[in-house]
């Protein structure tokens, strides 16, 4: 089971760890297929398992008291999630779901509180992840209150692009529509100023990235940060 992970496609964390230390978390690892649209955790109920991705993107997804949501944060191989167990926190505060199709592997809760225990390396990387998380959700907090909606998006098909490993990437505009927190006409309105640019090519159920340099100047300073914060971070761990 273990020599599997140890080879692309895979996820950051995992191979960052130790070869001694990954060999004995192995066996508690679980191959998952995760479809679009499954749901890893919900908001005020308890967290069953740790989910670190090979492929596919997850988000953080806020809900308001009367019902409006919005994407809070983006997670794909980088990282794990939900990131509150790193705390010994059981219940989660926000909702968790797949957003591109999936695979990867879970780690039952009660186990991973125990690697956190046991294994120094594995909490060294958990903590920086968490770290890492938190700053790209600082950083959307403030591109929501002073960026364009043009802006935002080129930002979050590039955080797409960084875990995707494809520049075909199967999205809606009605899920643009709730990550971005604006209505349907917005998404259509925006993408089609970034196919005008010559950025994207916007199909039906999907957004290919023709030019990434182009993409990443047209985002301006709402990409990039949080990025080299987290290579700053993990690249630490090497």
């Amino acid at each position: 089971m273990a020599a599997p992970l140890r080879f692309a496609p895979a996820n950051n964390l995992l191979q960052l760890l130790p070869d001694v230390d990954f060999e004995m978390l192995a066996p508690d690892l679980k191959h998952a297929v995760l479809p679009k649209g499954m749901e890893l955790a919900h908001r005020d109920r308890q967290i069953d398992a740790v989910y670190f991705l090979t492929s596919g993107i997850g988000s953080v997804v806020i809900t308001t008291p009367t019902g409006r949501r919005a994407e809070a944060g983006i997670f794909g191989f980088d990282g794990y999630i939900p990131t509150a167990a790193v705390t010994g926190a059981r219940i989660s505060s926000y909702d968790v779901a797949v957003q591109l199709d999936a695979e990867g592997y879970s780690l039952d809760f009660d186990d991973f509180r125990r690697w956190m225990d046991r294994s120094k390396p594995f909490v060294q990387i958990m903590n920086r992840s968490m770290e890492s998380f938190a700053v790209q959700l600082a950083h959307t907090a403030v591109s929501n209150a002073v960026h364009e909606v043009n802006e935002r998006l080129a930002r979050w098909l590039l955080m797409c692009h960084d875990r995707s490993r494809s520049d075909d990437m199967a999205v809606t505009h009605e899920l643009l529509s709730v990550l971005l927190g604006v209505r349907r006409p917005s998404v259509t309105t925006a993408l089609h100023v970034l196919e005008g640019e010559g950025l994207i090519r916007s199909l039906r159920g999907s957004v290919i990235i023709r030019n990434r340099p182009g993409l990443e100047a047209f985002a301006h300073d709402s990409y990039g940060r949080p990025e080299a914060e987290y290579r700053r971070l993990m690249g630490g761990l090497t």
